[in-house]
């Protein structure tokens, strides 16, 4: 019974949408100020990319997870994302962190590629897949994913510019976000290390490095 109660519960998605003012973002976490309320929200990268500068409004599509020893809010800049992600952690052995990780490396089209050619090199880069894992969620998304063919694609990605002073700070939280995405410390300073441009943001560097990665 308490099993089943628990599997009820992390499935509850209570808050749908959220719009106020982008107040910090520390990837892959970002803090949305809706009426003087900060909702502390967890995000793929892929999310993240298209976050505006702090200070400036935006609205999340988002999921909530109440569990017994806590609430978790994830957000996505598209309903195509949100529904992806509530897709991937219905799937047996597949949790959020999992679910961002995958969203993470992957925007939507290139996950729905990969599922559509059961190519599994590409995921078993990803932190935490495995090629067992990954022969397993392309088998168990090829049938659900046959509706996605016909959405519509994602924005394209909105960047915003670095700044000489910030590179330091930029490279630091783009190892952290790499690290809580599930690679190693060193792998993650060694993808960032390797790219060349200069003055980028810490969004573009992570997303840089994760393709450098995957």
């Amino acid at each position: 019974m308490a099993s089943a109660l628990a599997e009820v519960v992390e499935e509850t998605s209570l808050i749908g949408r959220l719009r106020g003012t982008l107040a910090e973002k520390q990837p892959p976490h970002m803090i949305l100020d809706v009426n003087g309320i900060g909702y502390e929200v967890e995000v793929p990268m892929t999310t993240l990319y298209r976050l505006p500068a702090v200070g400036e409004p935006v609205t999340l599509h988002t999921h909530l997870v109440v569990r017994e020893d806590a609430q978790l809010l994830y957000g996505f800049a598209e309903k195509r994302e949100r529904e992806l992600f509530r897709e991937l952690i219905r799937l047996n052995g597949v949790g959020p962190k999992l679910a961002l990780a995958l969203m993470s490396g992957l925007e939507v089209d290139e996950l729905v590629r990969c599922v559509q050619a059961q190519d599994t090199s590409v995921l078993v880069r990803i932190p935490g897949v495995g090629k067992k894992t990954a022969e397993r969620l392309l088998v168990e998304l090829k049938d659900r994913f046959k509706a996605w063919e016909s959405m519509p694609a994602i924005a394209p990605l909105v960047v915003e510019p670095g700044s000489k002073t910030a590179v330091s700070s930029a490279e630091n939280d783009a190892v952290s976000a790499l690290i809580s995405l599930g690679f190693k410390p060193q792998e993650a300073s060694r993808a960032v290390s390797a790219i060349q441009e200069e003055n980028l943001s810490s969004e573009e560097m992570i997303r840089r490095a994760l393709k450098g990665m995957v």
